[in-house]
């Protein structure tokens, strides 16, 4: 038996010693959808650039409508001979030479939509432009495999709409160490000390304490599992680079989660776009480098899919203020070993045919993408999730 192994059934069978009598019945992890893949969801909230991402340095219209603003090649990481990646990507230009990148271009969906609030609750949820869902398309894959909360993590401390679903939620767990001293707490130990109370019963439990049962529940087995592994990666000094180690410590010390979903802010970028731009893609790009560093060194990586979108692009344009304003389509990375499909999946927007509005005009529906993934990677029906059929890409 390996290392991995060793320690996952170890921490399990810990896990399971320690946890209290009256939460007995919950079962922590479905075997159904207990082993194998792992997909990391990674938002780049704000509306990052794509096309100061994702550079066509040879197209002279680029370059026209954005005077101040547009990537020069010398200061691109050539990637053909017409495509540069921004400066900052160092370590996806190196995952792309690897096979280990797939570029979706011109991803959006029909008459999309400008806000923040909005297009990240259509592209959590799945759903039409003028089609308003309450649960999230991780959420209700939870529904669909008939899972426990458990088994999707969003490491931060409040949980995004893509995690909720119509019967069962995701986890928020930005700490596991600190969740679960949040569960020692005297009012939740004053809850479970009454679990056998009459109007407790298994027939009248009510919400708020089924919640805290899975949460006391949930937060001993992540914190017993995960403090099996100690990393030996350098990660960055940020915010987004501890979710991104985080994440790491939950996969690598065998926790049997299938779902993560994470985020790095910021990327509005109405004015003075530029630098603020090339810092978030170094944030970004230099936490993802240690992240998949750190799943190679302990064999994880094989079984792990990154995907990474924005909730819209820019406008082709850019405004008086030396930024861009709220657009439409944009890229979606995918990262992993298990890529169908490496290096660019379409073309780059033509950007001699925009919209009526001057923005690009979208070419794969992003539920074309989540189809895939669930088909391919999570092993459900994506009909069952998405409530409507949508064409699958050859991607994974």
């Amino acid at each position: 038996m390996n290392r991995r192994n060793f320690l996952k059934q170890a921490s399990l069978a810990s896990a399971a010693m320690f946890l209290p009598k009256f939460v007995s019945g919950f079962n922590l992890i479905d075997s159904a959808v207990a082993t194998g893949k792992k997909l990391v969801i990674i938002q780049l909230s704000g509306g990052n650039d794509g096309l100061n991402t994702v550079v066509p340095f040879r197209n002279d219209i680029y370059y026209k409508n954005r005077a101040s603003l547009a990537q020069q090649k010398s200061n691109l990481i050539g990637i053909t001979d017409e495509i540069g990646f921004h400066e900052s990507l160092i370590a996806h230009s190196n995952l792309y030479h690897n096979g280990e990148l797939c570029v979706i271009n011109n991803v959006g969906y029909p008459n999309p939509n400008r806000s923040h609030f909005r297009a990240t609750d259509i592209w959590h949820t799945a759903s039409d432009a003028t089609e308003y869902l309450q649960s999230g398309w991780i959420g209700r894959y939870l529904d669909a495999t008939k899972s426990k909360s458990l088994n999707a993590i969003e490491v931060d401390d409040s949980l995004s709409l893509i995690m909720k679903g119509e019967t069962t939620d995701g986890i928020a767990a930005k700490n596991p160490k600190l969740f679960y001293q949040t569960t020692q707490a005297p009012y939740f130990k004053k809850v479970v000390n009454h679990h056998d109370d009459a109007h407790l019963s298994e027939h009248n439990l009510g919400y708020l304490y089924k919640t805290m049962v899975t949460a006391s529940n949930s937060a001993k087995y992540l914190h017993e599992t995960s403090k099996t592994f100690t990393t030996k990666t350098t990660y960055p000094k940020n915010g987004f680079s501890k979710q991104l180690k985080q994440v790491a410590q939950f996969i690598n010390s065998g926790l049997q989660t299938k779902v993560y979903y994470a985020s790095l802010g910021g990327f509005d970028t109405h004015a003075n776009q530029a630098n603020k731009q090339k810092r978030l893609l170094k944030v970004y790009d230099e936490a993802m480098a240690a992240f998949i560093k750190d799943l190679k060194q302990e064999d994880s990586f094989k079984d792990t899919l990154i995907l990474t979108f924005s909730e819209f692009g820019r406008r082709v344009q850019q405004n008086a203020a030396n930024g861009t304003d709220h657009g439409t389509a944009n890229q979606v990375f995918l990262i992993g070993e298990q890529l169908k499909k490496q290096g660019f999946y379409n073309p780059m927007a033509d950007l001699s045919d925009l919209d009526s509005n001057g923005d690009l005009k979208y070419d794969i529906d992003f539920r074309e993408i989540y189809t895939s993934v669930l088909n391919n990677w999570l092993d459900i029906d994506a009909k069952k999730v998405l409530g409507k059929p949508f064409n699958g890409l050859n991607i994974v």
